[in-house]
This record gives structure tokens, sequence and C-alpha cells, in this order.
């Protein structure tokens, strides 16, 4: 009977557990039986970093840089080590150096698709759009209808204005995702959410958010999007609990800015002063680092704090590091609050002229051109 009960436990443990940290379980397995063997070390570090996506938990980052500076100490400069190289690089935010890296093992391996996928986001991230479209189809010409291709060919067409694109893009992808699979599951789901309250599909949107919450509980991402959809239903008391559960689980600066938010919504003001304080110390110690909340730093200076002078130096400071047009977007705001249009409407209609439809970025394109469409009628 003992033996019984102590089966049935280590059987619900190993249910408990979510996809990465099985394969966390089965990479130090794999190590310990074969400790020589640089192999295990590579499965353990991909583990620890997509148990850092299921988590939001930057920790485990740290910890896949250490199992992967182990396999190059037993195989220096091995394929599949350089690649993680550069997937923990993008997942730390360093899209420059992810794309140095990425260019020079494509030179190496010219038909290995995921280091166009590789290719892809750190062009995605840094704003060279056509460079990440090329990419993108390079994977696909490679292996038609990859799944890793599918999702980053879907936030493309999202970014270049085909929102149903990209919904069918990701749908295909829903389709080819293994059951077993939860975390990845659930991570397309959440973006399918997105997609369908992007396109003003509430009702959608809720049924593939639940749906993922259902498959991965308590996903970061689905209850940021889940709490979108409550806004968007003025049920904002709702997306306040959903926005504090995503930040108890992922503690971090961004989070807190949107539960501030939410709750300025919901009328707790006082609430949300505090949240905002907490957000502005908590985002500036990390400003300097790649992987910060610096966008988040410059909307709340601008539209909060209403501090237009800090805006512009965090915008400043991140224009320096890339171009994406979620930056371009923020650079450009600032720079109309500190009266600077004309720079204001180059960095606003870079980023609309890739296709972009985000709301609060065409509502700053839209109050840019009306500026300026003042000045011009006060003869200016």
């Amino acid at each position: 009977m003992k033996t019984l009960i102590t089966l049935l436990l280590l059987a619900t443990s190993v249910l408990a557990q979510s996809p990465a940290e099985h394969a966390i379980s089965a990479a130090k397995d794999l190590i310990s039986k074969k400790p020589a063997q640089f192999s295990g070390y590579n499965q353990l570090a991909v583990a620890l970093a997509r148990r850092a996506r299921e988590t939001s938990d930057v920790t485990y980052y740290a910890q896949a840089e250490d199992a992967l500076k182990k396999s190059f100490e037993l195989s220096p400069a091995n394929i599949e080590g350089e690649k993680i190289k550069i997937w923990l690089l993008l997942g730390r935010h360093e899209f420059a150096a992810a794309l140095n890296e990425a260019t020079a093992l494509n030179r190496q391996v010219p038909d290995d698709i995921l280091v166009y996928g590789f290719l892809t986001d750190a062009n995605v991230e840094l704003g060279n759009y056509d460079a990440a479209e090329k990419s993108a189809q390079w994977m696909l010409n490679l292996r038609p209808g990859n799944l890793p291709a599918l999702t980053r060919a879907a936030y493309l067409r999202e970014l270049f204005g085909d929102s149903e694109g990209a919904l069918e893009l990701m749908n295909m992808a829903y389709q080819a995702t293994p059951p077993s699979e939860a975390e990845d599951g659930a991570w397309i789901l959440s973006q399918m959410g997105h997609l369908y309250l992007a396109t003003g599909q509430l009702d959608p949107a809720e049924q593939a958010l639940q749906t993922a919450l259902i498959k991965f509980p308590g996903y970061h991402y689905a209850l940021g999007n889940l709490a979108k959809v409550r806004i968007q239903q003025k049920r904002y008391s709702e997306a306040v609990d959903l926005l504090q559960q995503r930040y108890k689980a992922a503690p971090h600066a961004e989070n807190l800015y949107d539960v501030a938010e939410a709750l300025e919504l919901a009328g707790r003001h006082q609430e949300a002063q505090r949240a905002f304080a907490e957000f502005e110390a908590k985002s500036l110690a990390e400003s300097v680092r790649a992987d910060n909340s610096n966008r988040e730093l410059i909307f709340y200076y601008a539209d909060h704090a209403h501090q237009p002078a800090k805006a512009l130096a965090v915008a400043q400071q991140e224009f320096a590091r890339r171009h994406d047009v979620f930056t371009l977007d923020a650079y450009a705001w600032a720079l109309h609050l500190n009266g600077r249009e004309a720079e204001a409407r180059k960095q606003i209609d870079a980023a609309m002229s890739v296709g972009v439809r985000d709301p609060k970025m065409l509502n700053h394109a839209d109050q840019i051109a009306t500026e300026r469409n003042g000045r011009s009628n006060a003869g200016e």
C-alpha cells in the first residue's frame, strides 16, 4: 500500500508539471546519465528558456546561460548551443547582439529554419521590417507551413496592418500545435485573443483567452489580454483583478503600469497613484538595461506625471537602441509634447508607413497631424 501511495503521489506530481518543467526534469536525467555529453546541457538550457516564457521569470534565463556555458565547455561552438545563445540574447532583449550572432550563424548554416526565425525576431525588434519579412519568407520556403514561421509571419501581418491575415496564420499555427504542448497552445490562443480584440471581435477574443487559461491556468499573457477585453467592456474592476493576478505571477514594471492605468479607469485614484509611484521607481531602476520598461516610462511621464522633458529624455535613450514602430510612436509623442513638431511628424510618419493599425498610435498620429494643421492655419 505504501508503494502504491508513493506511485500515485509521483504520478500526481508529474501531471502537475508544465511542459517546460517536464523538459527540465528530462534534461537533468540525461545529464545525470551522460554528464560528459554536451547535448544534455543544451536540452536543459532550452527547457529553462521555455520555463522563462511560461512564468515570465527572467531568473530562468540566467540558469539557462549556466547550462549553456557547460555545453560550450564540453563542445566549444557546437551549432545547437550557438542557436540557444541567440535565443537567450533575444530573451534578454539584446536585439543588436542577437542580430549579429544570427547573421554570422546563418552564413555557417544557411538552411536552418530557426536561425532565420532569430533573424526575423531581431530585425522586427530593431525596426528592420523588410529584412524581417525576407527571413520569415525563407522559413516558409525551406519548410512550407512550419509552426515557427507561421507565428512570425502572423506578427508581421499584424504590423503591416492585416489583422485578419494574422488571425488566419495564427489559427493555422494553433491547429499544428500538439495538444501536449499546453503552453505553446495557450500562447497562440493569447495572441489570437489579442488579434480578435484588435478587430473589435470581443466575444471570440474572450473565448480564445478563456480557452488559453483552461489549457494553462494563470497564464500571464492570457490574463493581460483578457483584462484588455474587460476594459473594452468597461468592466474596470474585473480588469484590475486580472492585471493584479498577472502582476503577482509576473512582477515586472510594465505589468504594474497596466495595473495603475486600470485602477485609474476604475476610479480608484489613490491606489492608482501609489501604483504609478512604485512603477516609476521600479522602471527607473532598470531603465539602462536592455530588458526594460522604457516605453511605459515614457507614457507615464507624458500622460500621467505631465513631465514632458523626462518623457523625451527616456525616449531618446530608447530610440538610440531600436527603431521599431512602438519605439517610434513613443518618441514621436514625447517630441510632440515638447513642441518639436517637425521631428514628431517624421517619427510618427515612419511608424505609420509600416501599416500598423494600433489604436493608440493612430490617436497619436491624429493629434500630431491636428497640431500641424492648426499651425498651418495659423500662418506658420
